[in-house]
């Protein structure tokens, strides 16, 4: 079983955050840090039922409670059966608290995918997405911070493992 939180506290009321957590997959998403990552998005934008995901991980909008919850169900065929979600939780003297949580039972190949690759790959992401909403509420520019040298490593290989073959083109066999 799976159960993967992050939490940032930020220093902004909880309509200030919604609004960025409303602006996911959006034309002006402010919490996404699609610099760095493959952009969210989704068939119908943020709205129940939606589908689309991010790189390869797929999945759908399950519920929707505008400015304070967004949960999406991951597709079937990703190899996780659960759901991850983004809430705001009100904190004291205008603060926020920004949690994402991943919960699921990973099967088949993702028994070993989610330790050895998508964990340290979602653990930097959500990291980075938290960074950029922190930079929001301050007012200031996200700049990424570096990532550790093992989620380099593994962007580089997802990178090229997806790039189309760049080798010069072999000679078909006569006859």
């Amino acid at each position: 079983m799976i159960e993967n939180i992050h939490e940032r506290r930020l220093a902004a009321n909880p309509e200030v955050v919604g609004g960025l957590l409303d602006s996911l997959a959006s034309e002006d998403d402010r919490l996404w840090p699609h610099r760095r990552w493959p952009p969210m998005r989704f068939d119908n934008g943020l709205a129940l039922g939606s589908r689309g995901g991010h790189g390869p991980v797929r999945y759908e909008v399950a519920r929707y409670e505008p400015g304070r919850l967004v949960a999406f169900r991951f597709a079937p065929e990703f190899g996780i059966y659960g759901e991850h979600r983004c809430e705001l939780i009100d904190g004291p003297a205008d603060t926020t608290l920004l949690r994402h949580t991943l919960e699921g039972r990973p099967t088949g190949w993702m028994r070993l995918g989610w330790p050895l690759v998508f964990r340290p790959l979602h653990d930097a992401l959500i990291e980075d997405a938290f960074d950029r909403a922190e930079a929001q509420v301050k007012g200031e520019r996200w700049a990424p911070s570096s990532l550790p040298s093992h989620v380099r490593l593994l962007r580089w290989m997802l990178t090229r493992a997806a790039a189309p073959s760049r080798g010069r083109a072999r000679p078909r066999p006569a006859g």
